[in-house]
């Protein structure tokens, strides 16, 4: 492979930046700088020359192949973060022969290839690098830290147990079998199912730790929607009025909940009209009440046109300020009061939809855990069949294998990976 260098940290004016090399080339190059490279992993300072010009002093980190994030040899240059002291460091680097600047996400890829990293943990990488929560981070350290592989190295070794023991009919077929296998292959295969469809039922609450939950405040005109908004925003993100129907688009608002992302929705107050103008505001307003997460009703109940409230969903009193010996949740977005008791209530209610979230956190998880359940299900039932077709079913049994390995990267999975590392910028 070629030997690649890019910065590992943000771009721009920082007290500290990281440029990385990985290559069979990478230690030659750095030498090329420093002309004494430190021992692997012992960090050591280092004045960095090139053409008889000191560029900077560094701290230097060498890592040896097999030992090092990308697999192969690497070497870490932690220099002061000015931009001119980078970019003196990287056209060095350029003018060196075998070197070439690493494209996005190309030192993950290449841990991937290296066997350092399977395709989930490269997945849970992006997801770290992503998180703005802490349940974010949980989840992403998770999935990084190898969860999933494991996962699938117990399933697999279920898999391989019950084929082992199938294929034993099949090479005895014109002998007498002193034991029935179909019992233990059928717990077998009741076990894995039992397992792959509580995963692929928690994909969906792992999901929505990820990309976040919608909360729709909707109410009718005037009920003190926007005002509540701009409280929880802390500025004045939404216009507010006295004039009823004021809020024509929705306007979001991003925040944190109980360690969940959270984006509140003010939507169009709703009501029957002859304005064309506001009944789109409110058509649109319905449609994302629809598909949010949960809804809080503001104002006196949850009897609003085209909408009808779920499970969950929170009925609100507004303009608390202005009321007085109500017993039931009530919440001012003047004073904000009740705001808290709110939050609250909505932080319990969406914990207790991911509690259910496991090792699986992607649609593309989902999908190949399905896969693995399609032919599990066809092999229970050959090894029911009267007049077991083992062949069959032991073909089966593959297929949900290599369902598995597909999850990980082992198999057919080059089509997804510009996909997955699009995501990813220079230096990682």
């Amino acid at each position: 492979m070629d030997t690649i260098y890019a910065t590992a940290t943000a771009r721009g004016r920082a007290g500290l930046a990281v440029v990385r090399i990985s290559g069979p080339e990478a230690h030659a190059a750095a030498g090329a700088l420093c002309h004494k490279l430190p021992e692997p992993r012992v960090a050591g300072l280092r004045r960095l020359t090139w053409r008889g010009e000191l560029l900077d002093e560094a701290l230097v980190l060498t890592f040896a192949k097999g030992a090092s994030f990308t697999g192969e040899a690497v070497v870490e240059l932690h220099l002061h973060g000015g931009v001119a002291v980078v970019g003196a460091v990287l056209r060095a680097l350029a003018d060196q022969p075998g070197l070439r600047l690493a494209e996005p996400g190309e030192f993950t890829r290449r841990a991937l290839e290296n066997g350092v990293l399977d395709l989930t943990q490269v997945e849970g990488l992006a997801d770290l690098i992503d998180a703005e929560t802490e349940a974010q981070r949980r989840q992403a350290v998770r999935v990084l830290s190898g969860s999933v592989g494991q996962r699938v190295e117990d399933w697999r070794r279920d898999l391989i147990r019950a084929g082992a023991l199938l294929e034993a009919t099949i090479d005895f077929a014109d002998e007498e079998v002193p034991v029935d296998v179909s019992p233990e292959v059928m717990g077998l295969i009741d076990g894995l199912m039992a397992d792959l469809g509580r995963e692929a039922a928690g994909v969906a609450a792992a999901e929505r730790i990820r990309d976040g939950f919608e909360v729709a405040i909707v109410g009718a005109p005037n009920a003190g929607k926007s005002t509540l908004l701009n409280r929880l925003a802390g500025r004045e993100a939404a216009i507010t009025s006295d004039i009823a129907g004021t809020t024509r688009d929705v306007i979001e608002v991003r925040m944190e909940i109980d360690g969940l992302a959270v984006t509140f929705l003010d939507t169009a107050g709703l009501r029957e009209t002859e304005d064309v103008l506001e009944q789109a505001g409110i058509d649109r307003a319905v449609a994302r009440a629809q598909g949010a997460d949960l809804r809080l009703f503001l104002g006196e109940g949850a009897d609003l046109p085209g909408l009808v409230a779920e499970a969950d969903d929170l009925v609100v009193r507004g303009k608390a300020d202005t009321i007085s010996g109500y017993d039931g949740l009530a919440v001012s977005g003047l004073t904000g009061a009740g705001v808290s008791e709110v939050l609250t209530q909505i932080g319990e209610i969406l914990q207790g939809r991911v509690a259910s979230a496991g090792a699986l956190v992607r649609e593309r998880h989902r999908l190949a855990v399905t896969g693995a359940l399609t032919a599990l299900a066809e092999a229970r039932a050959e090894v029911l069949r009267e007049g077991q077709r083992v062949e069959l079913a032991a073909d089966h049994l593959r297929r949900a294998a290599r369902a598995l390995d597909a999850l990980v990267g082992r198999v057919d999975v080059d089509d997804l990976l510009g996909e997955i590392f699009a995501s990813f910028c220079i230096g990682k």
